[in-house]
């Protein structure tokens, strides 16, 4: 995205190359030397060191932090490639995976400009709700991976020792990526991510705080409903297929998801991960994949000038953040009142939304969210060095606090199934595809 008064943020035509279009929408202007990656005033060693779980053993290496200080990250915009997608995936009412399109929706815009969509229908009765006890880790996509590896293989990983060598650097959700880009502007959220290094490859998955388990344990019924809100309102908005319509009167059941995969590179590092799609453009003129998903949102309305600013300063920049990553092009939000009910509804492009929020004082700057995840990257391959899944390294930070770091061997933390870990490690894994475990 675009700086305060600079526009990065290339229009990119629907029929260029999505694969390496250096003109791209993605494409930045600084030089691609990852400057700046160790100078010792954002690591530093053994400073403000709040360990996340049990002690680490005295023979590992110097602790060291990362410091969120948002004037160390105002630089250049990194380098951050178009997303490709690579693939996607489906997960049904039983939250089952497969390696389809199934799941996937398509957006049918509203055909009055105040539809008054109650978001409220069908909360009590036609609502099936995901466990969110049940911590999924990274496992839909390490099944995606599985069944997908021949779209991962590049001349580097053939002719890599490994077995399994996937020829990227990273491996996680979007919704983790997101996590990391709104850091240097977040007051009250803290988070915990679990790294573990396994064929020259860095899974990072994300662990539930303990301030995150009371949150979700003590949600309030209101809370719970406005949660329901925003499914409903993609109810309203999408359909099965490009010719039908959508159907309100249906079930709302939210293990149902379509997922995207996409591969692209922040400054030097090679990323793959996976995202949640609310649905896309019903135009089968529209650019490919990812340009032509849209991401269905929903917002009380803005009365007051104080409540636009804060739209600007806070909401905003998850939606940007959430959107840029995958390269998702488009918001359509349905602004609604206290009882649940649409008044309005409009459209956010992506690339205009820096512009929205230049006149905001102490707002929120791309470079910086970017930079900052992309310094968060290079800390920690340098710190996670041992190629072992069963060594885990949590990285914890908390508002107003560094980032820092703890080890774990053969601990509740480690996350890569042993399903996965069996089969990529499988001398013969390449040419024998295993199905692993459904759910």
């Amino acid at each position: 995205m675009d700086q305060r008064h600079q526009s990065h943020h290339r229009q990119q035509h629907p029929n260029s190359n999505h694969h390496d279009n250096h003109q791209s929408t993605f494409k930045r202007d600084m030089d691609d030397s990852g400057r700046g990656h160790f100078q010792h005033k954002r690591f530093r060693p053994g400073q403000n060191h709040h360990p996340a779980g049990p002690s680490t053993p005295p023979s590992s290496p110097p602790t060291q932090s990362l410091s969120i200080q948002r004037q160390l990250y105002e630089r250049d915009f990194p380098l951050y490639k178009q997303p490709v997608e690579v693939g996607h995936f489906s997960l049904d009412s039983e939250r089952r995976f497969f390696n389809d399109a199934r799941q996937l929706r398509y957006y049918v815009e509203p055909e009055k400009s105040c539809p008054n969509f109650d978001l409220r229908d069908g909360y009590r009765s036609r609502f099936v709700k995901r466990d969110d006890r049940v911590k999924e880790k990274l496992d839909h996509i390490l099944r995606w991976i599985l069944a997908n590896r021949s779209k991962l293989q590049s001349k580097d990983t053939a002719a890599s020792s490994s077995p399994c060598a996937l020829g990227v650097d990273i491996v996680t959700w979007r919704g983790h990526l997101t996590k990391l880009l709104t850091t240097p502007y977040e007051t009250r959220e803290g988070w915990l991510l679990a790294v573990t290094r396994m064929g020259g490859t860095l899974y990072i998955s994300e662990v539930e705080t303990e301030a995150a388990r009371r949150d979700r344990e003590n949600r309030t019924e209101r809370h719970e409903e406005m949660m329901y809100w925003g499914y409903k309102f993609e109810q309203y908005t999408c359909a099965d297929d490009a010719q039908s319509l959508p159907d309100p009167g249906g079930v709302v059941n939210t293990n149902e998801a379509f997922c995207t995969v996409v591969q692209t590179r922040l400054a030097e590092h090679r990323l793959l991960f996976s995202g949640e799609v609310d649905c896309r453009d019903k135009d089968p003129k529209a650019p490919s994949p990812p340009a032509n998903y849209i991401e269905m949102k929903t917002s009380l309305e803005i009365s007051t000038p104080k409540q636009r600013s804060n739209f600007h300063r806070f909401k905003l920049l998850k939606w940007w953040a959430q959107s840029f990553l995958p390269g998702v092009p488009r918001i359509v939000a349905g602004f609604r009142d206290h009882d649940g009910v649409v008044v309005s509804v409009e459209t956010y492009h992506i690339s205009k939304i820096s512009q929205l929020i230049k006149n905001e004082t102490n707002c929120w700057k791309p470079t910086v969210c970017m930079n900052f995840c992309c310094e968060f990257l290079s800390f920690v391959k340098s710190v996670v060095t041992e190629d072992n899944p069963r060594v885990v390294h949590l990285f914890s930070w908390d508002p107003h606090r560094d980032v820092t770091y703890s080890i774990h061997r053969d601990s509740q933390y480690s996350f890569l199934p042993d399903w996965y870990v069996r089969e990529m490690t499988s001398s013969t894994s390449r040419e024998t595809h295993h199905h692993p475990p459904q759910t």
